[in-house]
């Protein structure tokens, strides 16, 4: 039985990835700061699968014990899905240190911490996946959320980095561009309904990539267009924008 371990499993998309792997009759390792949230979680997909579902606690703000924590695994993974963020508020962060290094620590430290620890596992092994959830806020900074973007863009390069270290050793690692999802997250946002995709759905698409192979996602076709034409906007213009 193939194990999938899901760093981050509180979250919308998480839950929707765990129960499409379940699904899969994949034995799941759902890893989370308090794991009292998502032990209802872990009954149901034990129920509904039949496959082992454990918790164990993770924190991505604490590197230091990121090694001990994946050595403590009853059982190493074939998949790993790297699934926690931290958005952040723009506004608050252009001004509270403590804001600003969160942003940068939850989506690009932390990921970083994890993965380097697994990477060097799934070497050795020669076996393995690593998917790791980025944004399209990491395609071109803007005004609106340029720290959150910038912490995604640099692990957007990191996982490129990794994908191409690991591929010689039989590794594969796969990066996903959600645009918007309508998640706890995004909650109160005025979200273009054509542009957003729903977790179940976003698990979907991921899942199938993932059987692929695939390298770099966009959830939704249309995101890929539509970086692409964000990202071709000349600077001269591009900074007088409000984005």
């Amino acid at each position: 039985m193939q194990t999938a371990l899901i760093l981050g499993a509180g979250s919308d998309l998480a839950r929707a990835l765990a129960r499409r792997f379940a699904t899969a009759s994949y034995r799941l390792i759902l890893a989370e700061p308090d794991t009292s949230l998502i032990e209802d979680l872990a009954k149901d997909l034990e129920i509904r699968s039949q496959a082992p579902v454990e918790t164990v606690a993770f924190d991505a703000l604490k590197p230091e014990t990121h090694q001990a924590f994946y050595d403590s695994l009853s059982v190493k993974p074939d998949v790993v899905l790297c699934v926690f963020g931290y958005m952040g508020d723009q506004l608050k962060a252009e001004t509270d240190s403590a804001e600003r290094l969160r942003v940068m620590n939850v989506n690009y430290t932390g990921a970083v911490s994890i993965l380097e620890v697994i990477a060097t596992d799934f070497a050795a092994r020669k076996a393995g996946t690593l998917i790791g959830i980025s944004s399209c806020a990491g395609d071109r900074g803007r005004q609106s959320n340029y720290i959150y973007g910038s912490a995604k863009a640099g692990f957007t390069a990191y996982l490129s980095g990794l994908r191409n270290r690991l591929f010689h050793h039989g590794v594969h690692v796969m990066t996903v561009k959600p645009g918007f999802m309508r998640t706890a997250m995004t909650e109160g946002l005025d979200l273009p309904e054509i542009l957003t995709a729903m977790p179940d759905r976003a698990a979907e698409i991921i899942f199938h990539a993932f059987t692929r192979k695939r390298n770099v996602i966009y959830l939704l076709w249309m995101w890929k267009w539509i970086m692409m034409m964000v990202r071709n906007v000349p600077e001269c213009v591009f900074k007088r924008m409000k984005m």
